[in-house]
């Protein structure tokens, strides 16, 4: 059983055929939506594999003293051993990287008008940088928040979720706990 740790908005733009969708916010808050077989390990994943290192004693009480695997460099790798993913570009972009390219955008923005018209465009760099340090020590993302507000970048419902469970003959460097 391969489980995806990303957030909704990542897996619904791109995922592991028959991965099942259990974001690590839910995971943390203590939400136990699945229950995993005893006699074959799971395999949890993410972007990159740091989200699953990270939070690996986490992932690990959720299959209750079960064996799991940690698939490293996450879907990245995975992709890169050629392995099939499902891909939807329709979908937004993941609502961390709109916040991450608006910040950089409005940082940007304060800094030429700043150089190039009036020095009091260099307070919205500062503004932002505030908001990101905030974010950072609250856990409270005011751009997130506004930005998942938008309606042409809401994401909306599918079924990708319900794929069928694919029996895995390779898998690119993973370490079984």
């Amino acid at each position: 059983m391969i489980v995806d740790i990303r957030e909704k908005d990542e897996f619904r733009r791109k995922h592991i055929p028959g991965a099942i969708p259990w974001p690590l916010s839910e995971i943390q808050s203590g939400n136990t939506l699945y229950t995993f077989p005893a006699q074959s390990p799971v395999i949890f994943h993410c972007q990159v594999g740091s989200r699953t290192q990270q939070n690996r004693a986490a992932l690990a009480k959720t299959v209750d003293g079960g064996e799991f695997v940690l698939l490293e460099g996450g879907i990245n790798a995975w992709k890169q051993a050629g392995l099939p993913i499902v891909k939807n570009a329709r979908q937004p972009l993941p609502l961390m990287r709109q916040v991450q390219i608006t910040a950089g955008t409005v940082v940007l923005v304060g800094v030429i008008a700043g150089y190039n018209l009036h020095q009091g465009f260099f307070l919205l760099s500062g503004f932002v940088g505030a908001g990101l340090l905030f974010a950072g020590i609250s856990g409270w993302y005011g751009m997130a928040n506004l930005l998942a507000k938008c309606p042409e970048i809401a994401s909306s419902k599918n079924k990708a979720g319900q794929n069928t469970m694919i029996h895995l003959q390779f898998i690119p460097k993973a370490r079984c706990y």
